[in-house]
């Protein structure tokens, strides 16, 4: 089956699902989504071949759930954030916290975000709505913030851009960055990654001279 359930709720998923899902994430994240195939992702999760096709008869089909149910996790949250009454350096926080932290729990989405966007964008760009993502409500709502904050001179779409692009290099770029500024060791580079969190927050603070 193609899996029509409500598939941004991990609880409407079956066993047998969750488990091909969750050896489907760990495939992903040694051989990337081009290198992954059905059968290793099957070994993984012990089962054979046909019963994998039944739950999830296309790879795509696989990695859009598991797509969906990360963004899933994060959208919610950070567009309650945003459309609060909570101040502006909040509303920021929250922001480069929750997308770092998507970003590090699911390690295989800033390369398949990219292999997407020069591939196949409209597809990424349906994956990204079904997930329920408004970017005219996070737009919006950070606007009217930054105008009550007296900001006008900072347009919110370069803002948004300058924090996402700021959160996700360091992720898409881990084989580097890991390899020429911690010697390959993980848990340095780990640590580095959750300090971002602060070091982009201040950049952005200082830049809207808040």
């Amino acid at each position: 089956m193609d899996n029509n359930k409500n598939i941004n709720s991990p609880n409407n998923l079956s066993e047998p699902e969750n488990k091909i899902l969750e050896a489907a994430k760990k495939v992903f994240i040694q051989k990337g989504f081009d290198g992954a195939t059905m059968q290793e992702i099957a070994d993984v999760a012990g089962i054979n071949k046909a019963l994998l096709h039944y739950y999830f008869r296309k790879k795509e089909i696989l990695f859009k759930t598991i797509f969906q149910q990360a963004f899933s996790e994060f959208v919610p949250n950070i567009q309650e954030v945003i459309s609060s009454d909570k101040p502006l350096r909040k509303k920021i926080k929250s922001f480069i916290e929750g997308y770092i932290d998507l970003l590090t729990k699911n390690p295989y989405l800033p390369i398949f975000i990219l292999n997407e966007l020069s591939q196949r964008p409209e597809k990424l760009i349906t994956i990204i709505k079904s997930s329920g993502l408004n970017p005219s409500l996070i737009i919006k709502n950070f606007d009217k913030s930054l105008q009550e904050a007296g900001i006008k001179s900072y347009p919110i779409k370069h803002l948004l851009v300058n924090i996402l692009s700021m959160c996700i290099f360091p992720v898409v770029a881990k084989p580097v960055i890991s390899s020429f500024l911690f010697d390959g060791n993980d848990k340095s580079y780990q640590l580095f990654i959750q300090q971002r969190k602060k070091y982009i927050y201040d950049f952005i603070i200082k830049a809207l001279k808040i």
